[in-house]
Formats: C-alpha cells, structure tokens, sequence
C-alpha cells in the first residue's frame, strides 16, 4: 500500500480521504488555493470599490441646489470610487458648460471606464469552478483505471472488495472537485450580484443627477 495512504490512516476522514485520491487531488488543491486567494482579493477590492448610495447622493446632490458645482466635485474626489467618479465626470461637463447630452454621455463614458474596476478577474471564478469539476473527473477516471488494472491480477476471493474500495478511494476526487467548484461558482454568483448593483447605482444616480441639473440649470455658478 502507497506510505502516504498508510500515514494517512491514523489522519481524520478528510486527510485521508485526501491522500487516497493521488496525485490529482494536488491539482484540485492547488486550483482551490488559486480560488481562494481570488475570493479574497476580489472581496476587499469590491468592497473598498463601493460607498453609501444614499448619503452621497443626499451629499452631492444638496451642493448643486447649493449651486455649488466646485464643492460638489470635491466631495467626489474625496470618496474614490466608481459613483463618486462618474459622478464626477458628469459635474465637470456641467461646469464647462456643456449641453445636457454631453454631460450624459460623459457620464456613460465614465460607467464603462469604471466597469472592469469592478469586474477584474471575478470571471476566473467561474473558470476554477470548471476546471476543478473536470480535474475530479480526471483524477476518479484515473483512479478506476488503476483499480480495474489491480483487480485483474487480484485472487478471486479479493477482486469485490479491492474493487469497491478502488472505487471509493477514486470517487474521492470528484467530491473535492466539487466542493472547491462549488465554492467558487457561489462567489462567483455572489460578486457577480455585488458587481451588477454597482452598476445600477452608477445608473441611477447618473439619471438622477441629470434631471436634477437639467431642470437647476440658473442655480448652478462655477
């Protein structure tokens, strides 16, 4: 018997399960750990990327009934993110004077600038999930493989039980591919969420904003 499955035994269900799935489960381990560090990476940037909708629109949009255009745009300097930003960029066009359809259009411009801020390589996730589920599968192919080959050569009495367990420690694989697929594909789902509602806000508050200086338009002094 493999050292490593003998060193196992003595190991919690999992370790064990781990070591009697060979060398495939390192692959599985490896695109999990790549999973993980993703999920982590793309949890803080999201989340430093996002700000109070409401409070800096109740912010913002206070300073242009002010008719304080300068100040408005401070205010979106001193926050750093993808709504302050296109909000931003819309004040600008405002305070050049520029037409209404200008401004929107600037404000567009900038959504889609700000988009891959938000996005970055969330899509990976879905690709980690996928290759994990086809490296389990590889990896019990693989195992069964071997255990049919053992079998072969095995005393009659035997081949049942080397059988079963070849397959039990084969099938091994694709329950750790699953879960680090699963795992992935939910944050996948989850920052995809996160990322869409980013996008909405950056919308809305755009067409907000737009009415608000459309129809102030006398209010507003450099």
């Amino acid at each position: 018997m493999n050292p490593v499955v003998n060193q196992a035994e003595n190991m919690n269900p999992i370790l064990r399960a781990f070591a009697e799935g060979g060398f495939v489960m390192y692959v599985i381990l490896v695109i999990g750990a790549v999973a993980l560090a993703l999920i982590i990476s793309r949890f803080m940037a999201l989340k430093s990327l996002r700000i109070d909708k409401k409070e800096f629109s109740d912010q913002v949009f206070r300073m242009i009934l002010g008719g304080d255009l300068r100040q408005a745009i401070s205010y979106c300097d001193s926050k750093q993110a993808p709504l302050s930003n296109t909000v931003k960029s819309g004040l600008v066009q405002v305070m050049n004077k520029r037409p209404d359809e200008e401004v929107q259009v600037a404000m567009d411009a900038a959504v889609l600038r700000e988009m891959p801020k938000l996005e970055g390589l969330t899509s990976f996730l879905a690709v980690l999930g996928n290759i994990a589920v086809l490296a389990g599968l590889l990896g019990t192919i693989l195992g069964m493989i071997g255990s049919f080959r053992a079998v072969s050569t095995a005393d009659p009495a035997t081949k049942a039980q080397l059988l079963s367990e070849g397959i039990a420690h084969a099938l091994n694989c694709t329950a750790f591919g699953l879960i680090v697929a699963v795992t992935a594909i939910l944050f996948y789902g989850l920052f995809q969420h996160m990322i869409q509602k980013s996008e909405n806000e950056m919308l809305e508050t755009s067409m907000t904003l737009m009415n608000l200086v459309a129809s102030n338009r006398d209010k507003l002094r450099d």
